[in-house]
């Protein structure tokens, strides 16, 4: 964990602003994932895909360079900074070779006396002859095992958001029905028949069935209350109208 002194900086609201005005413009802007970043390794790249209600926390959605995910990240874990590449080491010298040194030049031989013969040596049986000894092989220095590759973090899962559907009815029989996902509304004022709201209530639970027939059930008895009475004002119109005739 970063310390606080080389903790990353959050995003700024300008650079988050330019971030929304490059996707609004179809050309999503790369980024980098920083220190704070969890389940990427520090200084990957990725794409931010769009951006999300700044309440949720991590509202920004990042597809990661190579992967076929979409997660969520909050400000401080990227950076539109490209993180730079640590220099290469020098490879070292070779040490200057030794100064060859020059063999001492060999001794005049003395002059023989006149008239004198050199006996010539007589190589003797008994004498061994020796073999020089070879030079001891370097040894070979043995293969340098390979560190073993730390362990990769578990892929952030995408969030699923929430789904909320309201049904709303009125004493005149009408129903509609909303739908929100996550902190989107996606369908507003839909209208639903009668027919379509009994049934599903009869399947979705016995206590959901009971609310629902009772409230068809008084919208039934105004119905046919009002049916009574717009009955009984033909009858009295038809009569009236009798009566002129005649």
């Amino acid at each position: 964990m970063p310390s606080p002194r080389n903790r990353p900086k959050p995003l700024s609201d300008s650079e988050i602003q330019q971030i929304a005005a490059e996707i609004a413009a179809g050309r999503p802007p790369m980024v980098w994932f920083t220190s704070a970043a969890v389940g990427v390794p520090e200084g990957r790249s990725g794409k931010v895909l769009s951006l999300g209600d700044p309440s949720d926390g991590d509202f920004l959605q990042v597809k990661p360079t190579g992967s076929k995910d979409v997660l969520s990240f909050s400000p401080v874990e990227v950076t539109l900074l490209k993180p730079a590449r640590p220099a290469k080491a020098a490879p070292p010298k070779a040490p200057p070779a030794p100064a060859p040194v020059a063999a001492p030049a060999p001794a005049p031989a003395a002059p023989a006396p006149a008239n004198t013969v050199a006996p010539t040596p007589t190589p003797r049986e008994d004498t061994p002859v020796t073999q020089p000894t070879p030079a001891p092989k370097p040894a070979t220095p043995a293969a340098a095992e390979p560190k073993p590759r730390p362990a990769k973090a578990p892929a952030r899962k995408a969030k699923t958001p929430e789904v909320t559907i309201t049904l709303n009815g009125t004493a005149e029989g009408e129903w509609t029905v909303d739908v929100v996902s996550g902190k989107k509304r996606t369908v507003r004022g839909l209208a639903i028949s009668t027919t379509a709201i009994s049934q599903a209530a009869k399947i979705l639970h016995p206590e959901v069935e009971e609310v629902v027939a009772g409230i068809l059930e008084a919208v039934r008895r105004d119905q046919q209350a009002k049916v009574a009475q717009l009955q009984a004002e033909l009858e009295q119109a038809r009569k009236l109208l009798t009566e002129l005739g005649d």
